[in-house]
C-alpha cells in the first residue's frame, strides 16, 4: 500500500563535515533551549488557562514552533 523510499527531496553533496556545527543545530532543535524544547512548554502551559482565548493562542505558538 504506501512505498517508503528514503531520500532527500533535493539531493545535496556534502563535501567537508563540520562537526563543531553540527553540534549547535543538533542543539538548536533538541536541546533544553531548542525549538521542540519551548514547543512542548507552550503546549503543556495551554492546559492550566482559564481562558478560552489563551488556550488557543497557546496552541498556535506551539504548533508553530
Amino acid at each position: 500500500m504506501w512505498n517508503y523510499i528514503k531520500r532527500l527531496q533535493y539531493p545535496i553533496n556534502i563535501k567537508n563535515t563540520n562537526p563543531k556545527l553540527a553540534q549547535i543545530i543538533i542543539a538548536q532543535y533538541g536541546g533544553p533551549d531548542g525549538e521542540l524544547a519551548a514547543s512542548l512548554r507552550y503546549l503543556s502551559q495551554r492546559y492550566s488557562m482559564p481562558y478560552p482565548e489563551l488556550k488557543a493562542i497557546l496552541t498556535d505558538i506551539g504548533t508553530e514552533e
